[in-house]
């Protein structure tokens, strides 16, 4: 079953802070690295539950895919991928539940 794919602002504010971290040395590949990212999150219309639990919260509804050194935070419903988070894998994801996994 198709779902419908959704960023929440906060996911999408991490995916234009990591693209302008890199747009500073490359606006190439910065423009490219978000190419990738969102067709990975478009690819979770079709597979949703392919990413991984996320470890740190143990939900089967909060997962992750890992995509080059980032991870692509989402919830799954019946019919709907929200991204909750776009965050580098070096970072500590504990400081990032205080904004919380349900926005």
């Amino acid at each position: 079953m198709d779902r419908r794919v959704v960023w929440t602002d906060a996911a999408w504010n991490d995916l234009e802070t990591a693209a302008d971290y890199i747009a500073k040395d490359s606006p190439r590949y910065a423009g490219a690295f978000v190419r990738e990212i969102r067709a990975a999150a478009r690819s979770l219309v079709q597979f949703s539950e392919r990413g991984r639990v996320v470890p740190e919260f143990g939900k089967p509804e909060i997962r992750e895919l890992l995509v080059r050194s980032y991870r692509l935070v989402y919830t799954v419903t019946t019919d709907t991928v929200r991204i909750l988070g776009f965050i580098h894998g070096a970072r500590d994801l504990t400081n990032w539940r205080s904004r919380g996994p349900s926005r």
